[in-house]
């Protein structure tokens, strides 16, 4: 059970902690300062130490070596005693395992460093054996150029021993480099180190720049961090060493550990900068549940394939106000671009979608091709329903996409070309209303209607939108609408056509309310259910008080709150997995409760 650390907030498998000594520190961090080791069993038999909580104590341990087999760790084990202070548990990966402690020490880290697939799966699996609420520490290992990435697999505590010996070897480091010190004309730095001559400056001046500059580098980690842009910046910080590009690569394809530890929105915006960004999984769960959640609703109207633009949503952009125009609600518009997929006119406020900002070339990469031409594949034959696709899109990327999709012998609708040049032109967008002629028209009704519905499907599951707003009423104006019943008899609220939830213009989401999550809980659609002990909830709910969680649950995430004496709707601040596992921390932030 951890007493000392909490988690206050995720990017992914990274994660911005507090360490709560007598002097709380905020992680990722040195723990130089603060951490106290009692010594190592193999030497002497040692006591417990008299802790305190000033400090952080590695409790007395055994240290194996990477490759220990386990047979042979476990006949050495240490049994861990129960203090009343904040301690680390030495382990190693093979035979990590919960053992009360506030922090863990992966004692055989120099066995997996230096290597992306043993890295990954060291990190991968010690993880899922360890407690979600507790720190975890490598050490010996650390530096300016390897800590954003060793954070952003999830660990939260580091010592200077490498940055500091390296520095008295005569190796000068920063975030992108590590120099040999007589090859420097000038020093790169303005630390406290650094800052006299050049001529004057010592190994052990170097060893002291090199503990500022991993200081500094946690610092620059814990505000990324802060702004859930971690992943951007390490897109591009990885390419400076070639193992940590490769443990990049290596972690994305491990879904079910990021996946889980991902939120399902933010504020910060993508930047996709580099290949890797088609594998981050807000770009990939995105493309997902667009093509196994998301279900068509206009199906008498043809499909109108348009680029995306650089104005996010799309609808306010220039170009879209013409192809709307054009359109006049005669066809069912869908925007393609990289790194998003395609994206659904009724999902274009939904993060990532009006969340990212890519590089504009005119030029697609074949990656980005390839990307595209699959999920958009993937969609027509999910929605299989379209009388036809008409590809108003420009010759580069976008219409080698179409061909490519249009020449699959499982996808059978037929495609035609609207764009004459480029697609805002007067002849191009005459072309596009001229192949819809005669098409029926939706209402603005029907489009406000298919947009809360195709978002409760991609937010909570296939068909949720049908099972819990079948029958409603939207007031309000796009994109901030709120969604009402229908029956002027419906609802426990006491009120004729109760509100039942609230478009989030912000993120493309819903908000529920307590009339909401009563039709939720009662409908066929999947339920994020968060069971608490007999309390009633004011204002957030503890880890403590958890007796159950949905394990589909992510950050972000609506959850229905229920317990004995609390019915109440809110959202995730943990997965459901941590929820159930952890012992500290806010898990759900509480908008509406109803005492029973």
């Amino acid at each position: 059970m951890t007493e000392y650390f909490e988690v206050h907030e995720r990017d992914g498998a990274a994660r911005l902690g507090e360490l709560r000594l007598a002097d709380p520190v905020m992680t990722p961090a040195l723990a130089d300062p603060f951490i106290e080791d009692a010594g190592s069993l193999w030497a002497a038999e040692r006591a417990i130490p008299d802790g305190d909580g000033s400090v952080l104590t590695v409790l007395p341990h055994r240290a194996f070596p990477a490759g220990t087999r386990k047979e042979v760790a476990d006949s050495f084990r240490v049994e861990h005693p129960d203090v009343a202070f904040p301690v680390a548990a030495v382990i190693d990966v093979a035979g990590a395992r919960d053992v009360g402690a506030d922090a863990y020490v992966f004692a055989d880290a120099a066995g997996f460093i230096g290597h992306g697939e043993a890295f990954r799966d060291a990190i991968v699996s010690a993880t899922g054996s360890l407690p979600a609420d507790a720190a975890r520490v490598l050490s010996g290992v650390a530096t300016p150029r390897n800590v954003a990435t060793l954070a952003y697999a999830g660990i939260d505590l580091f010592d200077a021993t490498r940055a500091r010996a390296l520095g008295l070897q005569g190796r000068y480091l920063t975030a992108d480099a590590a120099h040999f010190l007589e090859d420097l004309t000038e020093l790169p730095c303005a630390c406290p180190a650094c800052a006299g001559p050049r001529s004057a400056f010592t190994r052990a001046d170097c060893a002291e720049h090199n503990v500022n500059a991993l200081r500094a580098e946690l610092a620059r980690v814990r505000e990324r961090i802060r702004a859930g842009r971690l992943r951007d910046y390490l897109e591009g910080q990885v390419r400076h060493e070639g193992w940590l590009t490769a443990t990049l690569r290596e972690f994305d394809t491990q879904w079910g550990y990021l996946e889980e530890r991902t939120p399902i929105l933010r504020e910060a915006e993508i930047t996709a900068a580099s290949a890797e960004t088609l594998d981050r999984v807000e770009i990939k769960r995105f493309a997902d549940r667009v093509t196994t959640r998301y279900r068509n609703r206009f199906t008498d109207q043809p499909l109108v394939l348009v680029p995306c633009s650089a104005t996010k949503p799309y609808s306010d952009s220039q170009s879209h106000r013409q192809f709307h125009d054009a359109i006049a609600w005669r066809g069912h518009t869908v925007s393609m671009t990289s790194p998003i997929g395609v994206v659904p006119q009724e999902l274009e406020t939904t993060y990532p979608a009006q969340h990212y900002d890519t590089v504009v070339t005119g030029d697609w990469s074949e990656a980005e091709v390839g990307f595209v031409s699959e999920v958009l594949r993937r969609y027509l034959l999910r929605n299989d329903g379209y009388s036809r696709v008409i590809a108003h899109v420009p010759t580069e990327g976008y219409r080698e996409i179409c061909e490519r999709v249009e020449a699959d012998p499982e996808v059978e609708v037929p495609f035609e070309y609207t764009c004459v040049d480029h697609p805002t032109t007067d002849e191009s967008l005459a072309a596009l209303a001229a192949a819809l002629e005669g098409e029926p028209a939706y209402s603005k009704r029907e489009r406000e209607h298919n947009t809360v519905r195709a978002i409760a499907d991609y937010l909570i599951g296939d068909a949720a939108g049908d099972d819990l707003f079948g029958s409603i009423r939207t007031t309000g104006r796009y994109p901030k609408l709120q969604v009402r019943t229908d029956d002027p008899d419906a609802g426990r609220d006491g009120e004729p056509g109760a509100q039942l939830a609230t478009m989030v213009p912000q993120y493309g989401t819903l908000s529920f309310t307590l009339a909401g999550a009563r039709r939720w809980v009662e409908s066929d659609a999947p339920t994020k259910r968060v069971t608490i002990d007999p309390f009633v909830p004011r204002g957030s709910v503890l880890a403590p008080g958890i007796t159950d969680a949905d394990p589909t649950i992510r950050v972000g995430d609506e959850v229905v709150i229920e317990g004995p004496k609390a019915f109440a709707v809110g959202r995730a601040e943990m997965s459901g997995p941590e929820m159930a596992a952890s012992t500290r921390g806010v898990a759900v932030e509480v908008r509406h409760v109803e005492e029973r």
